[in-house]
């Protein structure tokens, strides 16, 4: 008996044992099942799998899912992708924690090909428990969300309707919610009616109102239909009653308050015009309106309008007026003031007992910087003075002072005390102009000493997009420096930024550039043989710093840098010959003469390239043409300095007798510039891209200069290598030349410049083309090398002043500000011809390409430096041609009128000019014929 139970028991015992052996395999295989179809890629099948785990089964899971992840990171394969979106899905349905969820799935390796919207997600989230998919989609709403590809907003939607759970108000799930109104395919209900049919407006729509980078989409019309842009179909539920009026108009208000992109706030503005609130909804925020006033010129535009409307229908206090003329008589829009010049005025008839505030808030704007807004304000209070009463006149008499000294007469008559202390008749200044001092170039300071200092300054060369020249030459030097004197120790003192910065070549569609020096860093570890950049040396197509687009600026520094790949790996010289002196890029002639005596001693043959940068960088001879503002400081006046050429005529080698022959011979003379003019109609052909006949449209002025060809020939018959004669071939206009400066990649830049630091005029011409185009084409960044220019060395002729005119009637505001720049170093400097400039200004506005009010937005801040007399020099020969150019009002010209009677009366210009004459003695009351009398006057004494 006692043998059967315990077989009994035993028997038991085994099943018992079996059963939780099978289980654990059962679990097991549920296990590697998941993971199988996870590193597959089978996506729909991961909601069932994972549901057939228990909770261990889910937990043991994840080191597992994590290892992978961190394997899959890195695989951009399709299979690699699909397995990263199984991956989501299995590692979000493992996580018993929301939190834990919440972050697996919040991973950016996630956001390939969205598996966040995959239908399989929605299965897995909705099998969970409730609490868990709430927590879940609290947090996901409330991470940041990238700036585009944002994929969880469907996820967390359905989560919030299905559980009816409170709607998030994140930034992200608010621009998700708005790219979701409109995300559907086929015919849909236009925007007013989702909104309205959707639970979510209520809550979400006010926080509309508190992105940024939202004018786009706000702007965005759907389709014609009514209702089907977001400003419309906002007012419309405002007037629905699905959201409230008040709340929406103050939203909206407070958002144009705050500020931002202008984009944003034009955006906000159409929202605030559809909405169309009353004049008591209004007059019931008029201090917000007010504020609206310091704003975007049209946001100030639209809040004046209404805040005129109001004071003119009692609905606000009167007080009001003079607080909105004192922010919008200080704006710079002469539109604005203009219009609020006429509120004033239209008060002052209205109420006359209003007279007093009325003329003292438009004495605000005597301060104007234009005379024809002066004008008009003293007018007005010319005609509201009697009304206002002697109470106003010390206020008057007061704002009286900023007035240009044109209207000083007047108002003193007016107010009955002289303006201005009375000396109407005599010039402030004279013919005193206040400049600012001429600049000095940097010198280029002490070689790099040592191998670590050498790594310090080419890291902080590659850590900029342009370096500067001086850093650029100064590594350049240091690497031929160092591996002279110890290559092994510049190899490792470098390896740190070969790590972050190793070399991998020009690009394709790249001009050679300055970071390019990687190749030179290159060459000194050994990364390629010597062999191959000594064949690449004067051969374009094996070289690996000359792409089929290089300039010929690019060219030349190609040519350098080969040129020291070969030398820091064979000839290791001591140092380079054309390392400049300062940092414009010229090269004192008495140190080159130095560097070419310490390689005779050593032994040492100078490289081609190297020898023939040094040459163009050594400034002209004395009474060679160093022109007359010749650099301060710089070695112009002692070139010829006997010392110096009997240095130079004791030198021995080939290399010394050509620095000897080109320093005796004054070397590259300055070429001359005709005036030429390009305009080549419409071919026959067209191009089937934008651009790319854009000639065709342009009436262009330029400079044609005959080129060196092959220059200059040194003693023994040497001449500049072909890449350095390339920088001054001719510039005779021509569609070859279009061409080919059009498809330059880059434009110039300071290293340019360095090139040719004695040769301004040439580089002008060959620049011309550039500048230009900020003028008749209304590109951006032209003007920023307009500075470099004018500081340069050599002659400032026809060309120089040429950019210079462009420069001044660029498009953009920088540019011109560029312009004036240079125009007041060439002033500075005694090169400014202010006849020859005004001239060209003159011709470039009768062929359309320079307008009047560019030019006058420029001259003015120059004037407001001090330079009147400058100023005047130049528009004084340029009206003739603004004047002549036709017989219809141009708009601008009144400004330029007006600026150039302020210079000359300031300057104590006078005699007349025939062209202004002319047009005082038209009839009318124009301002361009207001403007003429006066300068008349002026000119006349």
């Amino acid at each position: 008996m006692s043998g059967g139970v315990v077989d009994t028991a035993a028997t038991e015992a085994a099943e018992a044992v079996a059963g939780v052996v099978a289980a654990g395999a059962r679990e097991a295989a549920g296990v590697e099942a998941l993971l199988a179809a996870v590193r597959e890629g089978r996506v729909p099948q991961i909601p069932a799998l994972v549901a057939d785990l228990d909770h261990g089964q889910r937990r043991a899971c994840l080191p597992a899912l994590k290892a992978l992840r961190k394997e899959l990171r890195e695989d951009w394969s399709k299979e690699g992708i699909a397995a990263r979106g199984a991956l989501l899905l299995a590692g979000a349905g493992c996580h018993a924690g929301p939190a834990g969820a919440a972050t697996w799935l919040g991973g950016r390796d996630f956001a390939v090909r969205d598996w966040a919207q995959h239908p399989a997600l929605a299965r897995l989230v909705e099998a969970q428990p409730v609490e868990w998919q709430v927590e879940v989609a609290t947090r996901l709403a409330a991470r940041p969300a990238p700036r585009w590809g944002w994929s969880y907003y469907p996820m967390i939607e359905a989560v919030v309707r299905r559980t009816g759970c409170e709607v998030p108000q994140t930034e992200a799930f608010v621009r998700g919610w708005m790219d979701r109104l409109r995300s559907g395919g086929g015919p849909q209900p236009t925007l007013l009616d989702q909104l309205r049919a959707d639970s979510f407006t209520p809550v979400l729509l006010p926080r509309v109102f508190e992105l940024a980078d939202i004018g786009g989409l706000l702007t965005w019309r759907f389709s014609p239909r009514p209702g089907d842009a977001w400003p419309e179909a906002v007012a419309g539920l405002a007037a629905a009653g699905v959201v409230d009026r008040a709340t929406v108009t103050d939203c909206c208000l407070a958002r144009l308050l705050r500020g931002g992109k202008p984009a944003d706030q034009r955006a906000f503005l159409e929202v605030l015009r559809a909405l169309a609130p009353t004049p008591e909804e209004y007059a019931s925020r008029a201090r917000d309106v007010v504020a609206l006033l310091d704003g975007l010129s049209v946001i100030a535009g639209h809040a004046q309008g209404v805040l005129t409307e109001l004071d003119e229908a009692g609905l606000v206090e009167p007080e009001l007026l003079a607080e909105a003329s004192a922010v919008v008589l200080f704006r710079a829009e002469k539109k604005l003031v203009r219009a609020q010049l006429g509120w004033l005025e239209r008060a002052a008839r209205r109420a006359p007992e209003r007279s007093g505030p009325v003329v003292l808030a438009a004495a605000q704007a005597f301060g104007s910087a234009d005379p024809g807004v002066q004008e008009r304000a003293l007018n007005v209070v010319a005609r509201h003075l009697k009304a206002a009463g002697e109470a106003v006149l010390p206020g008057l008499r007061l704002a009286a002072e900023a007035l240009n000294p044109v209207h000083h007469r007047r108002a003193g008559e007016l107010f009955g005390a002289p303006v201005g202390g009375g000396d109407d008749d005599g010039p402030d200044t004279g013919w005193d102009d206040t400049l600012p001092p001429a600049p000095a170039p940097r010198p280029l300071g002490a070689p790099i000493a040592s191998a670590a200092e050498l790594a310090e300054e080419l890291s902080a060369l590659l850590a900029v997009e342009e370096p500067e020249v001086a850093v650029f030459e100064r590594v350049l030097d240091g690497l031929v420096r160092q591996a002279h004197l110890d290559r092994a120790a510049l190899v490792e003192a470098l390896q740190p930024v070969r790590r972050v910065h190793p070399w991998n070549g020009v690009g394709r569609w790249h001009d050679c550039e300055p970071r390019d020096i990687l190749y030179v860093v290159a060459a000194v570890a050994g990364e390629t043989p010597p062999q191959q950049f000594w064949g690449s040396l004067g051969n374009k197509g094996h070289s690996r710093l000359r792409g089929g687009d290089n300039t010929v600026h690019g060219t030349v520094l190609a040519a350098r840098m080969e040129e020291a790949a070969w030398q820091v790996t064979a000839d290791r010289p001591p140092y380079l010959l054309a390392t400049p002196t300062d940092s414009s890029g010229a090269l004192d002639a008495g140190v080159l003469v130095e560097r070419l005596a310490g390689y005779e001693k050593a032994g040492v043959t100078p490289g081609r390239a190297d020898l023939c940068a040094a040459l163009l960088r050594v400034g002209p001879g004395a009474g060679a043409g160093a022109g007359a503002g010749a650099r301060a400081g710089a070695s112009a006046g002692t070139l010829r300095d006997s010392e110096t050429l009997r240095a130079a005529e004791a030198l021995g080698s080939p290399a010394g007798r050509w620095v000897a022959h080109w320093l005796r011979t004054g070397g590259l003379s300055g070429q001359p510039s005709e005036r030429v003019l390009f305009a080549p109609g419409r071919g026959s052909r067209h191009g089937h891209h934008y651009g790319k006949r854009w000639w065709e449209d342009v009436r262009r002025v330029a400079v044609a200069q005959p080129g060196i060809g092959a220059g200059p020939e040194g003693p023994d018959g040497e001449r500049l290598g072909p890449e350095f004669r390339a920088l001054l071939e001719g510039t005779e206009p021509s569609m070859a030349r279009v061409r080919k400066v059009g498809a330059w990649p880059w434009w110039p830049s300071v290293h340019w410049a360095a090139m040719l630091p004695w040769h301004r005029e040439e580089l002008a011409a060959r620049w011309l083309d550039h500048v230009a185009a900020g003028a008749d084409r209304d590109e951006r960044g032209v003007g920023r090398m307009l500075p470099v220019l004018a500081e340069a060395g050599g002659p400032a002729g026809l060309a120089v002043h040429l950019v210079v005119a462009y420069g001044l009637g660029a498009r953009h505001a920088e540019d011109r500000t560029a312009a004036v720049d240079a125009l007041l170093v060439l002033a500075a400097r005694g090169d400014l011809d202010g006849g020859l400039l005004g001239r060209e200004l003159g011709e470039l506005a009768a062929c359309g390409t320079v307008k009047p009010t560019r030019l006058a937005s420029a001259l003015t801040p120059a004037a407001g430096t001090g330079a009147y007399a400058t100023v005047w020099s130049v528009l004084g020969a340029a009206l003739p041609g603004l004047l002549g150019a036709s017989e219809q009002p141009v708009r601008g010209l009144g400004d330029l009128l007006a600026l150039a009677a302020d210079c000359a009366r300031r300057s104590g210009a006078r005699g007349p000019v025939a062209e202004v004459t002319a047009t005082a003695a038209r009839g009318g009351s124009s301002r361009v014929v207001k403007e003429a009398r006066a300068l008349r006057d002026v000119l006349a004494g």
